[in-house]
């Protein structure tokens, strides 16, 4: 299994790229995000990847942060996605904007995605809410939150009682009925279990 590569870009024609990594050129398939993430034509960059082997192909996907391809995989586990409906989502939508509209069941921007309909969107929204807020994948949402979170004590917040076992909404509501003017984190979770405790 191929998980990353490291190689000078040297073609990009979204969704497709080709990698020189050590003279063998790699084909891969990236969801716009990344796109926005590449350098220059010639320069090196590092892409985490995801190999599906099916009886007619070897297909690549590349991704430029590894909580993207964490996001993907997840995305497979569901019911009707596959790797070309799971590109145009993370194409459409960062992963603080996807876990947002799972977080907070916004099935109408999900089914603005291409390939996603009205029942698909409220199945990811249903399926994700448990595969992404519980268990290990606990820390992917710290992952994905973690470009954001050190600069974001409120969504740090939001985060930490997630951990604690608050349903999303219940962390995002509970949070945000705590004015964080000048609060660290830690002050604004004290009194967000305050005012929940009431």
């Amino acid at each position: 299994m191929i998980g990353r590569l490291r190689g000078k870009l040297l073609h990009k024609a979204p969704p497709s790229l080709l990698l020189d990594v050590a003279g063998v050129g790699y084909e891969l398939e990236a969801p716009m995000t990344t796109f926005y993430d590449l350098p220059a034509m010639g320069k090196d960059t590092t892409l985490y990847t995801h190999m599906v082997v099916r009886d007619d192909a070897q297909l690549l996907y590349g991704f430029s942060r590894e909580s993207q391809r964490r996001l993907f995989r997840s995305l497979l586990k569901i019911s009707g996605i596959g790797p070309r409906v799971a590109l145009a989502i993370l194409s459409g939508l960062s992963e603080e904007e996807f876990m947002h509209c799972i977080s907070s069941e916004d099935v109408a921007r999900l089914s603005q995605t291409p390939g996603i309909g009205r029942k698909t969107a409220q199945r990811l929204v249903m399926e994700m809410r448990d595969k992404v807020f519980v268990g290990h994948d606990e820390v992917e949402l710290a992952d994905i939150r973690a470009g954001t979170a050190k600069q974001d004590p409120v969504g740090e917040a939001v985060s930490a009682l997630v951990a604690l076992g608050y349903k999303p909404n219940e962390a995002s509501r509970a949070v945000h009925g705590v004015p964080p003017s000048g609060m660290t984190t830690e002050e604004i979770i004290r009194r967000a279990l305050k005012a929940a405790a009431g």
